[in-house]
């Protein structure tokens, strides 16, 4: 970018760049709600509203222990403990598209405590260290402030594990599919703790549920495995590249069992998706939604896989707009480097969706070179098409030889 816009003073101009990205004196945040309100409002209304937002967590390898947030933690491009930099993002999304419209820097514990560090990294005095699902709540909160967003949340099971993170999400108003494990414990439909104890008379009344020998909550696991295979079904949830995407899942209703000797009352029944194809020896995934009680299993299905999206955002802002190739330090500008890579990724995004694609035919009119012609009968290729080579000049006055 540097040699295209000052070919006789690239240095110069680099280090114009490189302060533009991590230190200038614009707006972030107004730069992203622009690019949501370009996206969202303006160019993506014939694909649809969006359906669901879309939680995850992104790392990127770096060396060293001064760029702000760096510390040894996994690293889910590396899937395993690294020194690295994670970052916290939602994206909207339906069947369609999906755009990231927040994004924040994940603070460790150790940086959060190093007042060192925190000033050398330009950390804001007010962020305080947060793990990564209150952070998603955080995120979530500004955002609801800021524009009307669906009442669907969809996260794997980092977050879906976390209680007070589900919790959190029906406070505010929002739905979920929300992955798990299958160490989680819940009751079953048909099973359920003891009331309380009955009062002496003397002393508060009881008021918290009990628990016996007959009366313990299971796994998600151990449950998965009590149900017979008739309650377990093929659902096929979009189609690949090459084949249909599919496999067996079965759904029932359930209640959490966490912290369940500090309840007074039952928790409200929830969706339990069990994924188990076949051939596995046990379930290969687990997702608890509160969706309502009539959503049908393929619907579960769909919105538990849209996940996978945000996948593929990360893959493309990293392998093609430069999302982890950020050479500051700040967290100011480890911001503005991120929103410019997302403000690109929308607009690729925009004309993707709203850009018609060219046929061969309309490339045809505009470049005569590119004229089709068919070979003669009888050859081997007969009834394929050809086109002129681009590196030979174009006669389109002569015949083919």
């Amino acid at each position: 970018m540097a040699a295209q816009l000052a070919p006789t003073k690239v240095r110069w101009e680099h280090q114009r760049l490189h302060h533009f990205v991590a230190d200038a004196a614009w707006d972030d945040a107004a730069v992203l709600a622009a690019v949501r309100d370009y996206v969202l409002a303006e160019t993506l209304p014939g694909t649809g509203q969006a359906e669901a937002l879309l939680i995850d967590d992104t790392g990127f390898p770096k060396q060293g222990r001064h760029s702000v947030g760096v510390a040894r933690q996994y690293c889910g491009q590396l899937g395993k403990q690294d020194n690295c930099q994670v970052a916290v993002s939602i994206s909207a999304a339906n069947e369609a598209f999906s755009l990231p419209v927040a994004y924040r820097p994940y603070l460790p514990e150790e940086w959060a405590a190093d007042v060192p560090r925190r000033k050398q990294g330009k950390v804001p005095a007010e962020i305080a260290f947060a793990t990564k699902p209150a952070l998603a709540l955080e995120l979530l909160a500004g955002l609801s402030a800021a524009m009307a967003l669906p009442d669907l949340v969809v996260a794997d099971a980092g977050y879906g594990v976390n209680s007070e993170f589900r919790q959190g999400m029906t406070r505010v108003g929002f739905r979920y599919v929300v992955g798990t494990t299958g160490a989680v414990k819940v009751w079953p439909q048909g099973h359920a703790p003891l009331p309380p104890a009955p009062w002496s008379g003397q002393g508060r009344k009881p008021k918290l549920l009990r628990r016996d020998a007959d009366h313990q909550p299971v796994s998600v696991k151990a449950l998965a495995r009590q149900l017979s295979g008739r309650r377990y079904r093929t659902v096929t949830w979009r189609e690949g590249i090459n084949n249909s995407l599919s496999s067996r899942f079965a759904a029932v209703r359930v209640r959490s069992a966490h912290r369940g000797y500090w309840r007074a009352e039952l928790p409200t029944e929830q969706w339990l998706l069990i994924e188990w194809p076949s051939g596995e020896p046990e379930p290969t995934k687990y997702f608890l939604s509160t969706l309502p009680a009539t959503t049908p299993l393929k619907e579960l299905v769909r919105l538990a896989k849209l996940r996978c999206r945000i996948e593929r955002d990360y893959q493309e802002l990293k392998q093609e707009l430069g999302l982890g190739h950020f050479e500051g330090r700040s967290w100011r500008g480890y911001h503005l480097h991120a929103t410019l890579c997302i403000a690109s990724y929308a607009f690729l995004l925009s004309q993707r969706l709203t850009v018609p694609k060219k046929s061969v035919a309309s490339r045809s009119r505009r470049n005569p070179c590119l004229t089709p012609r068919l070979p003669a009968p009888g050859l081997p290729c007969a009834g394929s098409v050809t086109y002129w080579p681009r590196s030979r000049p174009c006669a389109s006055n002569l015949p083919p030889p």
